[in-house]
């Protein structure tokens, strides 16, 4: 299905970092506990809930239970559920969820069912179970996500940051000189850039080198070569990190999505 990847694992050690996805994230659990951190809160999710996360928003992911967990999960893109949300419930505009775990066992069991048919081939079943269960939580435990209000003095630093960061994420600017060149202060910024993303400059810059990483190996770049163009150290530095936000290293990755 073209704008959504799928994911089913069972993990027991598996720690995720803090970090954020472009596109939504549907995680139906179907063993043991997920546990996770978002926003400041630590949450649980248990059969038949679905952990919920939207695209850009800070989060953890680690195992609630010893036994760890199982969960089959949808990542679709941020256009796809805009084109859901309009089409079913007439929502014009950025759409999102209010909260991060949903009770739901039908959903949940939609969510796996979108995941059998695409591992039988059948496009149109998958497709159909996405757009069901999709309305049914937007119905539920979605709305319009609300404009953000104007950026005071310190936020609108951090958004300059982000964007140096981003411009030259390959070689970037330490904090003092970032801070230098936006006439404030480090620990000013640093605080700034927290509030505004939820976590501070140089996780933000990990995070975003993942995900362009993950542009680039979608567009069959070898995973040596993905690792420099977005500045990690070597293939080694890119594996740790992308795996820690992915859940899996960048070749299989690649061999999953069929480019190796």
């Amino acid at each position: 299905m073209p704008g959504v990847d799928l994911l089913h694992a069972h993990y027991v050690r598996k720690t995720f970092s803090r970090h954020t996805h472009e596109s939504f994230v549907f995680a139906a659990i179907t063993e043991g506990v997920e546990a996770f951190h978002y926003g400041s809160d630590l949450v649980h999710a248990a059969p038949g809930q679905i952990a919920l996360v939207n695209p850009d928003t800070p989060h953890t992911g680690h195992a609630g239970v010893p036994e760890g967990w199982t969960y089959r999960t949808i990542y679709p893109d941020a256009e796809l559920i805009r084109a859901i949300a309009a089409d079913t419930l007439a929502l014009r505009g950025d759409a999102g969820f209010t909260q991060p775990v949903v009770d739901d066992p039908y959903a949940a069991r939609l969510v796996l069912g979108v995941h059998r048919a695409a591992e039988e081939g059948n496009a149109l079943a998958a497709d159909s179970l996405l757009r069901l269960v999709t309305a049914r939580m937007l119905r539920s435990h979605g709305g319009r996500v609300t404009p953000l209000a104007p950026l005071a003095a310190g936020a609108r630093d951090a958004a300059r940051a982000r964007a140096a960061l981003e411009e030259r994420m390959a070689d970037p600017p330490t904090l003092e000189r970032l801070a230098a060149e936006l006439g404030t202060s480090p620990f000013a910024l640093l605080r700034a850039f927290r509030a505004a993303y939820g976590m501070p400059p140089h996780t933000w810059l990990t995070d975003a080198r993942v995900r362009r990483a993950r542009r680039l190996l979608d567009t069959g770049t070898p995973p040596a070569e993905a690792a420099v163009a977005v500045g990690f150290t070597d293939q080694p530095h890119l594996n740790r990190h992308f795996t820690r936000s992915v859940g899996v290293p960048p070749g299989a990755y690649q061999r999953a999505r069929g480019l190796r």
